[in-house]
């Protein structure tokens, strides 16, 4: 089951966060490997149930050759890692408008200049 789905632009970013999260890195290092995760869902987490446990499997056969593999320890610590993330960014835009707020452009004038 796909449980979360990586843009592009986002993997690198994505695979910082899911080592943060205690995910380990097997990589591609045999063709067999290599073979092998050309056939997984690229670039999505996904979980997978091994007996009683689930696992969560991240592929990357183009950037890193390799395949993330957590549970569902590092899977809810790479969640709390994205809110914290996104709880970061939110409070960087808001320092960012006020910083333009008190910027005050008002008493600088038009501005004009055709730009």
């Amino acid at each position: 089951a796909v449980v979360q789905e990586v843009k592009k632009s986002d993997a690198k970013g994505t695979e910082v966060w899911l080592a943060a999260a205690g995910f380990r890195v097997q990589y591609a290092d045999t063709p067999e490997k290599a073979d092998h995760l050309q056939t997984m869902t690229q670039r999505k987490l996904t979980s997978h149930q091994r007996g009683d446990k689930v696992y969560y499997i991240y592929a990357d056969a183009l950037s890193c050759k390799c395949l993330y593999i957590g549970n569902e320890e590092n899977y809810q610590r790479y969640q709390q890692l994205m809110i914290q993330e996104r709880i970061a960014d939110e409070q960087r835009m808001t320092a960012e408008m006020n910083m333009d707020a008190a910027m005050n452009w008002g008493l600088w004038g038009p501005f004009d200049y055709g730009w």
